[in-house]
């Protein structure tokens, strides 16, 4: 028995085919989501689909982290004034040596974030935090 396809069909076949195939290989995909949970950190996207700590991958804009600064010569006059007022130990070090600082930026439930989907879906990087219109 003879399977045959008229010309339509075969053309309808292999146009969903390739469209399969793109949707399939699309490395890339932006996200919507809010922040449901902190601690352990967790992304809902939709009413079923929520993303686990395991599957983000975070952004400076979206996490606490630490930054190192260097006063330039001249910055601060202000605190260059006072600072004989200080004791050693609450004074600066030198303007070149660079001091650490906390960013906080954590994530806080109820946030709205743009999520950036890869490795078709199996891990997602939190981009930023959306304000609310």
């Amino acid at each position: 028995m003879a399977l045959s396809l008229d010309a339509n069909n075969l053309v309808r076949l292999i146009k969903k085919a390739a469209q399969d195939a793109l949707q399939a290989s699309s490395p890339f995909a932006l996200k919507l989501g809010e922040v449901v949970s902190v601690s352990p950190l967790r992304i809902r996207i939709n009413q079923k689909i929520t993303i686990p700590a395991t599957q983000l991958l975070l952004t400076n804009a979206v996490r606490d982290h630490v930054v190192r600064l260097t006063k330039e010569d001249g910055d601060d006059d202000e605190h260059e004034e006072n600072a004989e007022e200080n004791t050693p130990e609450e004074q600066e070090g030198d303007a070149g040596d660079p001091k650490r600082y906390t960013v906080h930026c954590a994530l806080a439930v109820g946030e709205k974030v743009l999520l950036l989907r890869c490795d078709g879906g199996q891990k997602f990087i939190v981009l930023d935090r959306l304000e609310a219109p």
